[in-house]
């Protein structure tokens, strides 16, 4: 079995080679020295002294002005040079032994050389000698200096420990991360579960990289660039990992605030850097997260009249994606969901070549996105994967992640060694609704008020065709609601105007039972008039179908109408909208207090088993109202709040 190999942290660092010069330096000199000998200072006389004795064995002269002593190994062994007879090491001291200094040079010779005449010395010499100390220092405060400006140098430009305070001079470089194709992407096709025609879209462009001949022979080019929109959690952003995992190239990544600064011309400094850099590692990929921050239209909301960065950078971004000398070999992904106030420049043919829309999973794509989410959890065996996928609507990929791994903590907190179906359903309810809040102080008063108000959400959408049936129905606080119901609501792709009737009259079911039970209101619909408001005046304004207006729409699709002074319509307009929007609600209002007042016992009975119960399901219902009359196409659930 092969041994798995450790990585290896040893990193190089400059600063060890002035280290080494310093201590080669500080080593030269003293073993061009004395070394590790110990050397002694005498004058002039106690040098005569001893050289009449016949203790010195050899003189060297250096430069004519310092001597250096030799003893002989006699003189080595009396008391007085006694401390000179081992080295530091405890070595024999080879010597020198002492050193001096000559006074006049030429009485110095005639001395050394009468006494070496009369054997009182055995040899000497003259040799030239630098003195390493001094010239070094000498040059300390200009090396000092210089390593100062090193060091200062090397924090500005980002290479020291430094951290914030420096990037002076890397200013205008990318901050695009580059990961190897192989070793730091992991992440494929495989790894994305659902988003089949986005992937099969998206695949086309690693195919192109790897083996461009196949298209280009034919007289095609390969795509500029490929824009990534959808709403958030949806998987763009893991879709482009995939392609770099899969496309065995280059790979750039960073955010589109990357290329803000508070400094004039960097952005596009740095939009330079970074196709200059991809061009040298071409073929390359190059992934921009959130262009939005630097992508947003120009010339809009631009008030200050001066030099504008973003724009600046922008127009540098559309000069590199399709420019002169632009590089057909780097492609560019992009991913936003705000697709709407991109400029039109960047969105043109050319440069994003093709727009993958990445829309929220449907319920196939869900089972296949809880498929990869549930590997690496602890589940029971048997888990209805289907059955999870039906009860998360309207769930992103990343909402889904959240249920699984809130799931896997539910059950840790309650002591289960596995993942069950409870678990699931009390973790969608935790994500939807809030948490549970069993200990909120409520008075038996409000508790009625809730259990009416509820009852009424669950007759209303009872009684009605198109309305979503109800599946449970809870009076215990959750997050900033005092209770919830939860609906089956069918998956459509369009939707009829009898169909949202229905679904704005079981909203106002809530406020017409306390209408009816109590006959008074409160602040307990808020949630449910801003809903019921909000589809009103979408039909209205936005998709046409009211009478009074007819076929027309004040939708804006550019996203370009929030820079807009004056609204698309005239005041006289402005007042049938109004008036049309209030006329529906009202309308809807009035249809379920009549249906409640037709069910009025039914209604208490309903709202007096959630009271003793605090939580109903749909087995209530059917044992107070009956089978429901229409036939149930249902597949999802969602949760509908009541707000304080």
């Amino acid at each position: 079995m092969a041994t798995e190999k450790k990585p290896n942290n040893f990193k190089f660092s400059p600063w060890w080679i002035y280290a080494g010069l310093i201590i080669a330096f500080f080593g030269l000199n003293y073993i061009g020295g004395s070394g590790f000998q110990e050397t002694a200072k005498i004058s002039s006389s106690k040098f005569n002294e001893y050289l009449d004795k016949g203790q010195i064995e050899k003189v060297v002269i250096y430069n004519k002005t310092e001597g250096e002593a030799y003893l002989t190994a006699a003189a080595l062994k009396d008391k007085t040079h006694s401390k000179l007879a081992k080295d530091m090491l405890g070595n024999p001291n080879k010597g020198p032994h002492y050193s001096f200094d000559i006074g006049n040079d030429e009485v110095f010779q005639n001395k050394i050389e009468k006494a070496k005449q009369e054997g009182k010395l055995k040899d000497f010499d003259f040799k030239p000698k630098s003195n390493w100390s001094e010239i070094f220092i000498g040059l300390l405060p200009i090396i000092i200096i210089i390593g100062l400006w090193v060091l200062i140098m090397r924090r500005m430009s980002g290479g020291g420990a430094g951290g914030g305070g420096g990037q002076i001079f890397n200013i205008g470089k990318s901050k695009a991360k580059l990961f190897d194709e192989k070793t730091d992407l992991k992440t494929t096709f495989k790894d994305v579960a659902g988003l089949e025609g986005a992937k099969e879209e998206i695949q086309e462009i690693v195919e192109f990289l790897r083996n461009p001949e196949k298209y280009t022979t034919l007289g095609g080019k390969i795509p500029k660039g490929a824009l990534l929109v959808g709403p958030p959690g949806t998987g763009k952003t893991l879709l482009a990992k995939a392609v770099a995992g899969e496309a065995k190239v280059p790979f750039f990544s960073l955010s589109g605030s990357d290329f803000v600064e508070m400094f004039v011309g960097v952005g596009a400094s740095r939009v330079r850097d970074l196709f200059k850099q991809a061009k040298d590692k071409s073929p390359a990929i190059i992934f921009i997260d959130e262009i939005d921050a630097v992508g947003r239209a120009r010339g809009k909301n631009n008030f200050s009249g001066s030099n504008d960065e973003r724009e600046n950078t922008l127009n540098q971004l559309l000069t590199e994606m399709d420019g002169f000398g632009t590089n057909t070999h780097v492609i560019v992904l992009a991913a936003t969901n705000r697709a709407d106030v991109l400029d039109k420049a960047l969105m043109r043919a050319g440069r994003f070549d093709r727009q993958i829309y990445v829309d929220l999973p449907d319920v196939r794509e869900r089972k296949e996105i809880f498929e990869v989410h549930l590997k690496p959890l602890k589940k029971v065996d048997g888990l209805d994967i289907d059955f999870l996928a039906k009860q998360t609507p309207g769930f992103s990929g990343a909402d889904i992640a959240n249920v699984c791994n809130e799931a896997a903590l539910i059950a840790a907190r309650n002591n289960k060694t596995a993942v069950d179906k409870q678990d699931f359903l009390d973790a969608v309810d935790r994500i939807v609704g809030g948490l549970e809040k069993k200990n909120k102080i409520v008075t038996p008063e409000e508790k009625r008020a809730i259990a009416v108000h509820e009852a009424g959400h669950a007759t209303v959408s009872w009684m009605l065709e198109h309305a979503a049936p109800l599946v449970k129905v809870t009076i215990v606080p959750r997050g900033q609601s005092l209770g919830a119901a939860w609906y089956l609501p069918e998956e459509r792709l369009i939707v009829r105007p009898e169909q949202m009737l229905d679904e704005m009259c079981a909203t106002m079911g809530g406020r017409a039972a306390e209408k009816v039970m109590f006959n008074k209101i409160s602040t307990g619909a808020l949630s449910d008039l801003e809903k019921v408001t909000k589809q009103a005046r979408a039909m209205v304004t936005i998709y046409g179908l009211n009478d009074k207006l007819g076929n027309i729409t004040y939708y804006d699709s550019t996203g370009q109408s929030e820079y807009n002074f004056s609204k698309p319509y005239s005041e006289e307009t402005a007042l049938v909208i109004d008036q049309e929007i209030s006329a529906l609600i009202e309308n809807e209002y009035q249809r379920a207090i009549k249906i409640l007042q037709d069910n009025k016992e039914k209604l208490e009975q309903l709202a007096n088993i959630l009271i003793e119960k605090e939580v109903i399901f749909k087995d209530d219902l059917e044992a107070i109202f009956g089978k429901r009359p229409f036939g149930d196409s249902t597949e999802e659930t969602v949760a509908e709040t009541v707000s304080e």
